[in-house]
């Protein structure tokens, strides 16, 4: 990890990860806009749980093939050339794809075709990312930087749905993938002032396939890593519904206005402000496997009140309360990974929790999907959320037995 020793280097580590945190965050704008709208549209579009699955399916499973190889690249060679490259080929698919739909030829296809290159740029992406923020952030700051960066992503998170909702509405999706473009060439010049140097590594490259391997014996041998993504891939299995679902289940229960969708996302996005903010202030958590734990129940209680909740007021305001939890748990779980990996073995790490989440979703959605054309949706909510709490009680149960802290 890069140790700033010298008198200004308390500065430059502060500008090195103010502009990192405004690239990703300028990209992360972008990307949500249209995600946001590639899923609405599709939904408005069809009003299937099919077509919603295959979306899913379609912006999760990529990212879970490229990690194999992720990880290991981000370990290997310059983080920041890595995030730069996956920016730009996300972009370039963006633009074909505007020019594709500007000219006429707009097929439901297409969009499942975009949604998967751009998986696979964040497949290759985000393993970068969060291994880079250690090799920046002295340890001891890591929790109030992740703070800063979640609430920087709600801020965001808040713009980019009413940007996409606006732009959509108003213009239509092709418009839509042009903010993306712009916004991507823009991340990629502000992080192009970060200098990095490329992680030292004790041991002789070897091949990929080796690398790989050693990143699974060391998080598998790793007891509270081990803990972490068994538990990562059971609550992300139950997280889908309210994910993925909700936008059909407002569409299905409230109407298919393109302004109660976006609603829906905002108040989300609302209450994960207030818990960024939050998390900025108090900088550290004592206890992050009983932070976890709880934010596990509250997700599992929240969720399913949704499938209860019987107007679109009291839906939005029960959506704003879960999201005030989002910042505790990603915050929490992110830093107990930066904390106790090794530099070297960073990127692998963080590509195996992508790896388990990015197969859990889609697994997920291949049951939940075809389900919510069958079952109500508001049932699935209430039974994946109840399943939560009990997945939040047994996580700090069994960190206890095991001695972890």
């Amino acid at each position: 990890m890069e140790k700033n020793l010298s008198p200004g280097g308390n500065s430059l580590w502060k500008k090195k990860i103010a502009l990192l945190l405004i690239s990703q965050n300028i990209s992360l704008f972008g990307s949500s806009a249209v995600s946001f709208s590639i899923i609405w549209y599709i939904t408005l579009q069809t009003s299937s749980g099919k077509w919603v699955m295959l979306s899913t399916v379609f912006s999760l499973l990529p990212q879970v093939i490229i990690s194999l190889w992720a990880g290991v690249w981000a370990d290997r060679y310059n983080r920041k050339y890595l995030i730069m490259l996956a920016d730009g080929f996300i972009a370039l698919a963006t633009m074909v794809l505007g020019i594709a739909f500007w000219t006429g030829y707009q097929k439901m296809e297409l969009l499942l075709a975009l949604s998967l290159i751009r998986s696979l740029g964040t497949g290759i992406q985000m393993p970068a990312v969060n291994a880079l923020y250690p090799q920046i952030v002295p340890l001891e700051n890591l929790t109030r930087v992740q703070g800063i960066n979640q609430t920087l992503n709600s801020v965001l998170m808040l713009l980019s749905p009413a940007m996409g909702g606006i732009v959509l509405g108003s213009l239509g999706i092709s418009w839509v993938f042009l903010v993306d473009v712009i916004t991507a060439l823009a991340a990629i010049a502000v992080l192009s002032f970060i200098h990095v140097e490329k992680v030292a590594r004790s041991e002789e490259t070897a091949s990929v396939y080796a690398e790989l391997r050693q990143g699974i014996a060391y998080a598998l041998n790793h007891k509270l890593l081990r803990q972490i993504l068994i538990f990562f891939g059971v609550s992300f299995f139950l997280i889908t519904p309210a994910s993925e679902l909700t936008p059909l289940f407002v569409e299905r229960s409230f109407g298919g206005d393109v302004w109660r969708l976006t609603a829906n996302e905002m108040v989300w996005t609302i209450g994960s402000l207030i818990g960024g903010v939050f998390v900025s202030l108090r900088g550290e958590f004592k206890d992050k496997i009983r932070t976890v734990a709880i934010c596990l129940v509250a997700f599992g209680i929240t969720f399913g009140l949704l499938g209860i909740a019987g107007n679109f007021t009291l839906y939005l305001i029960i959506m704003g309360v879960s999201g005030i939890f989002l910042p505790f748990i990603a915050t929490a779980q992110t830093v107990l990974i930066q904390e106790n990996v090794e530099e070297a073995m960073m990127g692998r790490v963080f590509s195996l929790v992508q790896i388990v989440t990015g197969i859990a979703m889609p697994i997920a959605i291949l049951f939940f999907g075809p389900l919510a054309d069958i079952v109500p949706i508001g049932s699935i909510l209430l039974v994946t959320g109840a399943f939560l709490v009990g997945t939040g009680v047994l996580y700090e149960v069994s960190s206890k037995r095991a001695g972890i802290k």
